[in-house]
C-alpha cells in the first residue's frame, strides 16, 4: 500500500516570458496605485510660500 502512494513534489514548469511579463507589470502596477493611494492620503508640505497677490485679478488702477 505504501508503493501505491507517490509523495514526490509536482513538477511545475518553468514560466514563460509572457508569464513573467504579466506578474511584473502587475506587480509594477500595485506598487503605482499604492504610491497614488498615499498622495491622497498623505498632505504634501509647501516648501515655496505664495504670494497672495498672484491670486487676485489685477484691475486697471493697480497696473497704473
Amino acid at each position: 500500500m505504501a508503493a501505491e502512494l507517490d509523495f514526490s513534489p509536482p513538477e511545475i514548469p518553468e514560466p514563460t516570458f509572457m508569464e513573467n511579463v504579466l506578474r511584473y507589470g502587475l506587480f509594477f502596477g500595485a506598487i503605482f496605485q499604492l504610491i497614488c493611494v498615499l498622495a491622497i492620503i498623505l498632505p504634501v508640505s509647501k516648501s515655496h510660500k505664495t504670494d497672495s497677490d498672484s491670486f487676485e485679478p489685477k484691475n486697471s488702477e493697480t497696473v497704473k
